[in-house]
């Protein structure tokens, strides 16, 4: 943990906070500036300062307990659906370096537009740039044993 890292002095008790919830390897705890009411940060204990510090066993003790705070959601909140999100780099619009992954409740109807956003950056990608930039991605993941894929959307190779 670092001594200047505004989430490690939350794991370490330091730093005020409203938790809720807590494993060996994360810490999840309500946004100061919520997106929606119960928005919660699920920050690894060990700090790592974006995705490319982030060990994988600290990936998925985030992500589980990110799992089990969007099902509370969905039981204690009523919600209709949920928002995961993480920012990683100041490219992606980090703003605090410390890996952490948003989980939003969302209800149908409540103001966060996110369909109107997303449709009005993203823009149609034809065969050719898809397979371009599949064939670019292909790889076989640590452990994972398994060969490249290159197909064409249908999970199978040519």
């Amino acid at each position: 943990m670092h001594r200047d890292c505004l989430f490690c002095g939350i794991a370490r008790g330091e730093v005020p906070s409203y938790r809720v919830a807590e494993t060996p390897g994360a810490l999840a705890f309500l946004d100061i500036r919520p997106l929606r009411p119960g928005h919660t940060l699920v920050i690894p204990r060990s700090h790592a300062e974006d995705l490319r510090d982030l060990r994988p066993s600290d990936w998925q003790a985030v992500t589980q307990l990110g799992h089990w705070v969007a099902q509370r959601f969905l039981e204690t909140l009523s919600a209709d659906g949920v928002n995961l999100f993480l920012a990683s780099g100041v490219a992606a619009d980090q703003t605090v370096f410390h890996a952490h992954l948003h989980v939003i409740p969302r209800h149908t109807g409540d103001a966060l537009d996110l369909r109107t956003w997303w449709e009005s950056r993203a823009r149609p990608a034809g065969p050719a740039e898809l397979a371009e930039m599949a064939h670019r991605l292909a790889g076989s993941p640590p452990g994972e044993g398994s060969r490249p894929r290159t197909g064409h959307g249908s999970g199978s190779d040519p």
